[in-house]
This record gives C-alpha cells, sequence and structure tokens, in this order.
C-alpha cells in the first residue's frame, strides 16, 4: 500500500491554510472550520495515519454521532463536507490515493419552511419602537429590502440610489469579520421602497459621515455598528412594542415573504441572493392563500357547467352593449 507519511491533522492543518490563503474564505467562516477540526474531528482521527481512515472507518463514526441522538442532521453533514475537503486537498499535497468520503451517505435533510416575519403593520410597531433614528432605519431596511445584517452593516451611500429607488448589495460584514463580499459572491440590486427611502434621506441629512465613501449605519466614530449591541437594541425594541422575540434574520423573511407576493421568482432570488431557487421558494410555502379554496371552487364549478357559464359571459356582455 503507498503511503502518505502523513497523519489526519497534517491534512486537517494544511486543508484550513488552504482555504484560508489561497481560496480567501472569509475569517468567520475559517474560524467556523478550525473550531469543527479542533472540537470534533481530530479528538476522532487526529494521529491516525491518512491510509488508516477508509470508508468502513468513517462510517463507523458517522453511527456513533446518529446513536448519540445530540446532533442534527446538518451538522452532521457539515462535518463530513469538511472531512471530504480535507482528504481531497490530501490526494493533491499528500498524494494520497483515494478519497474515502466520496462514497460516505449524506444524513437525510428536510427543510420545514417554517420560520417567523413581521406583517408590514409589525415592522412599523418595532421601527416606531427604535432606540433611536439610525436604528429604525436599520430595522426599516431590514425588513423592507431583505438586506443580511453583516449586508446593512457594509451599506455605503454611494450604495443608494435614491433616483432610481435601487439599493446595491456590494459588500457584506459579517459579525466578527472583516469586510469582503456579499455571501453569494455578486453584486445585486433591490428595489429601495418609500418607506425605506424617506428613512435613508433623513440620515444622509446628519451632520457627518454622509460623504459617497462613508458607511450609512455608523458608531459614533464612522465605523460600522456593533453587531451584538445593536441585536441587543433590537430585541429591546422588539421588547417594547410587545412583538414575539424573532431573530433579526428573520427581518429578511419578512421582506421575502412580501416579495414573492409582488414578483416573479426569478427576480426575488436575484434580490435575495440566494444561490439556488429552492431557498426562495420557502416564502412561496409561507404565504398563506386564504383566497385559495374559493378560486380552485369557481374553476371546477366552470369546468362542470360549461354551458351555464357561456350563458352567463354573453349575458354580461350584452348587458355592457
Amino acid at each position: 500500500m503507498h503511503q502518505t507519511g502523513a497523519t489526519f491533522a497534517d491534512a486537517a492543518a494544511e486543508w484550513l491554510r488552504y482555504v484560508e490563503h489561497d481560496r480567501k474564505r472569509r475569517p468567520s467562516t475559517v474560524r467556523d472550520y478550525r473550531n469543527t477540526i479542533t472540537a470534533r474531528l481530530e479528538p476522532e482521527f487526529g494521529d491516525e495515519p491518512l491510509e488508516a481512515i477508509d470508508i468502513d472507518r468513517i462510517d463507523r463514526w458517522r453511527a456513533g454521532l446518529l446513536a448519540e441522538g445530540k446532533l442534527t442532521a446538518r451538522t452532521i453533514n457539515k462535518y463530513i463536507v469538511i472531512l471530504h475537503g480535507i482528504f481531497k486537498r490530501a490526494m493533491r499535497v499528500h498524494g494520497l490515493r483515494t478519497n474515502p468520503v466520496a462514497r460516505v451517505d449524506r444524513q437525510p435533510q428536510r427543510r420545514s419552511g417554517d420560520f417567523q416575519v413581521l406583517t408590514p403593520g409589525e415592522a412599523r410597531l418595532l421601527v416606531a419602537n427604535a432606540e433611536s433614528e439610525q436604528d429604525a432605519a436599520i430595522f426599516t431596511v431590514a425588513a423592507f429590502t431583505g438586506l443580511r445584517l453583516g449586508e446593512v452593516r457594509a451599506l455605503r451611500w454611494r450604495d443608494i440610489d435614491f433616483t432610481k429607488r435601487i439599493v446595491h448589495v456590494r459588500r457584506n460584514r459579517p459579525a466578527g469579520g472583516v469586510e469582503a463580499d456579499p455571501k453569494s459572491g455578486k453584486v445585486r440590486s433591490v428595489p429601495l421602497i418609500d418607506q425605506a427611502g424617506r428613512m435613508l434621506d433623513g440620515l444622509s441629512r446628519r451632520e457627518h459621515f454622509t460623504e459617497s465613501d462613508d458607511l450609512v449605519f455608523v458608531s459614533v466614530t464612522g465605523g460600522p455598528v456593533d453587531d451584538s449591541q445593536l441585536r441587543r437594541r433590537y430585541y429591546d425594541a422588539l421588547e417594547r412594542a410587545e412583538l414575539p422575540r424573532l431573530r433579526f434574520h428573520d427581518l429578511r423573511h419578512t421582506f421575502g415573504t412580501l416579495a414573492v407576493q409582488a414578483f416573479p421568482l426569478s427576480d426575488v432570488k436575484a434580490m435575495m441572493g440566494h444561490a439556488d431557487i429552492s431557498t426562495t421558494m420557502i416564502y412561496v410555502h409561507h404565504v398563506p392563500q386564504h383566497d385559495a379554496a374559493d378560486r380552485l371552487g369557481q374553476l371546477v364549478e366552470a369546468a362542470e357547467n360549461p354551458l351555464e357559464q357561456s350563458v352567463s359571459r354573453n349575458v354580461s356582455r350584452t348587458e355592457q352593449n
């Protein structure tokens, strides 16, 4: 058997170097990878030679995680994906002949499609209970443009086109990370409705930090707003408004449920920066169709009584003439 001379720990260290420096993954992503490897993968595979870790070894490990019953299918699949990346890189760097993870089954996952959103009236109530004018604008923009919190924190005045009523999403600043491209890796544009436009127009009249390159939402020194402090003020506003304790990310879902009622799915997918249309579809399933039974009933009735419907239409046209 070909021997690489490398252990799993060696391969994991090289893969982390690769994703951080060669692939330029976000610091928050690399940190998550490193934490997973340190806490879950190295204690299991650590000093084992790469050749000793075959598909049976990995399947036994996966079965053990399932037997514990503590992890979701999504989390187990995340571990498997990281393992796959480590072994794939080891094939290139250490000369490993095969990737044993390539044939490991993923755990079945089902998206429930269940989440909470605010109605437009509840969003206005949240805004009315914001601690400051800037917080009110942040909550409005998040609920009515669908920007992620990191994208809100990275928004600059040059990204706001008041004339065309468009917000350009060019950058993202995740919690604890540095400013980078949006999560999708692509610049996108979303409509700027009047409710959000008025809030942004008000902020644009403040005394400082209104130049093109300035951040829209700023700390007292002009830097980005603090993620954790903003979330705290958001939850305080929800409490004052006597609204359910929704996550900040649910403001993005609020936009999604509104957008699918106004635009084709392909447009909403582009506005929200989704990689796959199936992600956008969760909003279609979430929006209740209160008149669905009536519309379907009318269709069935028309099909059952075509002559009656034809006579009715002819009478209607005669009356109009």
